[in-house]
């Protein structure tokens, strides 16, 4: 047994095994709450980064994938296996609030269900659905029905109040999915009492396209690494198409060569840079109704990054550059003249961000709108899984480039940004100060690939033409993308094409903890609120 179980659950603990990333035990389906709260308090493990569910021939299985937040090389793999006929376990979101979600999508999708869940309903699909989607003997050709009925206020008549004023009566609203502040296709069902929020709820699945099933059809070579740009259309698809580098490289041991880890590390820090911009400009408009000059502004800044990317990789927002092993292709000729373009548009970063916090950080209204408001405690935070900007706007100092290192970013110089705010201010901040950080390791790289000898620039290493890991591999591994920790697990059949490919989105958890930051302000706080968290949502729904 992993030294770090606790000897007090010993008797819950079926049998052990060992992902590729972590040590795993198996427990007994009635004893997750006494495993998982003991595993939080006694070994720390207070980060559920995601909840994976599967189907075997004999049985299914859910595996909570824990961390530290203070190291998140740390982990543990902890697997519940269910039969076949009655596939029930314990809900694991009375200690992870972030697993409500999680079993909600297992429930949808898988069918398995979860005792003491406060909410066991269907997440990405309607309530009328029939059958789930990710069983072996679900009839893709049933016709479904999908009724269309009114909006119930979840808040009971019994919650009418009195005031001085006279009686004041709950109001359902519906905001989305399609609206502008609901950043796509979202749908919020939010309960106001005047203009004051006593409930919402974030109604997702709207444009979920089915990655996942996508990727297990593809192989592992050559056909999967188009789809992660897709999930994040803010532009950071260079940190998502690095995810799954990292994750099957790390399955089929393969090596990258050190010349492609600094073309990789440049490239994913100005696709960061793409979403950060989109996020600012878009939060100006949100607002303070700013399109004149700090959207247009940001936007400037993000088109002359896209003007690097697409020297970089021909593309401008779905790059499909790097490949396992490597990248593509080497940098653009001549060298020079892309040096130049990138020191360019880097040195003029700092004077951008002096105008950004001179038009926003510094507006009036932004900071009465924005300064406590929506504000996420730390301890709450963590309970969610939220990560990137979102988590380090509370304080919670957690980055996966420098604290489980990847790519070239342990030989560079530069900080991880945090604010101790908590709140839609502080969340902006982080994200402005980012850019900084970003311009900054972009320009380190720079450096180096101007001085690299000729004879070493190996843009991809000798990669077989056919990958295919060794039988019931596993495997989760993450990065850092522009909205926190995306994690890929993939379990392997033997074959060229994965068994199971779960995508962990960040802006999955961080959007969950949005009731949490909301309830109790007002409507238009909850717009402020939803803007800071900078979902996308392809990363939600996938």
């Amino acid at each position: 047994m992993p030294s770090v179980v606790p000897a007090s659950i010993a008797d819950c603990v079926l049998d052990t095994d060992s992902h590729q990333n972590a040590p795993a035990i198996v427990i007994r389906p009635d004893e997750v709450q006494r495993v998982l709260s003991t595993l939080k308090r006694d070994a720390g493990y207070d980060h559920c980064a995601c909840v994976t569910a599967q189907e075997y021939a004999d049985r299914f299985e859910t595996i909570y994938h824990l961390r530290t937040y203070a190291d998140p090389t740390d982990e543990l793999s902890v697997v519940v296996p269910t039969t076949q006929t009655d596939p029930t376990s314990e809900s694991a979101s009375p200690v992870y609030d972030t697993a409500r979600w999680h079993e909600r999508e297992a429930y949808d999708l898988l069918g398995v269900e979860f005792d003491d869940h406060p909410n066991l309903e269907r997440l990405l699909l309607p309530e009328t659905w029939q059958g789930h989607p990710l069983r072996e003997n679900y009839d893709q050709d049933r016709q479904q029905i999908v009724t269309l009925r009114e909006h119930a206020n979840p808040l009971a008549e019994d919650h009418r109040r009195s005031n001085p004023a006279g009686d004041s009566d709950t109001m359902f609203l519906n905001i989305g999915p399609h609206h502008p502040a609901t950043h796509g296709v979202l749908h919020l069902e939010v309960v106001l009492d005047g203009e004051q929020v006593l409930d919402v709820e974030p109604d997702i699945g709207y444009i979920h396209r089915c990655e996942e099933q996508m990727c297990q059809q593809g192989t592992y070579r050559h056909q999967i690494m188009p789809y992660p740009d897709r999930w994040d259309w803010s532009g950071a698809g260079l940190c998502n198409e690095w995810a799954y580098a990292r994750t099957a490289e790390d399955l089929a041991d393969i090596d990258v060569p050190e010349y492609a880890q600094v073309i990789r590390t440049m490239s994913a820090e100005l696709s960061r840079m793409l979403g950060h911009l989109l996020a600012a400009g878009t939060y100006a408009l949100d607002i303070v109704g700013d399109f004149t000059a700090m959207f247009m502004w940001s936007i400037r800044e993000r088109e002359r990054v896209q003007d690097v990317l697409e020297e970089l990789t021909g593309q401008r927002l779905m790059f499909n550059y790097f490949r396992l092993g490597g990248v593509a292709w080497d940098l653009p000729s001549p060298r020079e003249d892309f040096f130049e373009l990138v020191r360019d548009v880097m040195d003029g970063i700092p004077k951008a961000i002096e105008e950004y916090h001179a038009l926003l950080t510094n507006n009036e209204v932004m900071q009465l709108r924005t300064i406590d408001t929506g504000v996420l405690d730390p301890d709450v935070a963590k309970s969610y899984g939220c990560t990137g900007p979102v988590a380090r706007g509370s304080g919670i100092d957690y980055d996966l480039r420098r604290d489980d290192p990847y790519g070239y970013y342990d030989h560079l110089d530069w900080d991880v940004v945090t604010e101790d705010g908590g709140d839609n201010f502080a969340r902006v901040l982080v994200r402005l100060r980012e850019l900084e950080q970003s311009a900054k390791i972009v320009e380190q790289c720079v450096d180096l690939l101007e001085e690299w000898p000729d004879d070493e620039r190996v843009v991809q290493t000798n990669v077989p033409r056919t990958i295919k890991p060794e039988r019931d591999a596993e495997i989760y591994r993450a990065v850092e993308s522009a909205k926190g920790e995306l994690g890929i697990y993939v379990r392997s059949d033997g074959t060229d094409t994965p068994a199971r490919f779960k995508i962990r989105g960040p802006s999955f958890s961080n959007l969950q903890a949005l009731p949490e930051m909301a309830e109790g302000g007002y409507l238009a706080d909850l717009v402020a609120t939803l803007g800071s968290l900078d979902p996308i949502m392809g990363d939600v729904d996938r």
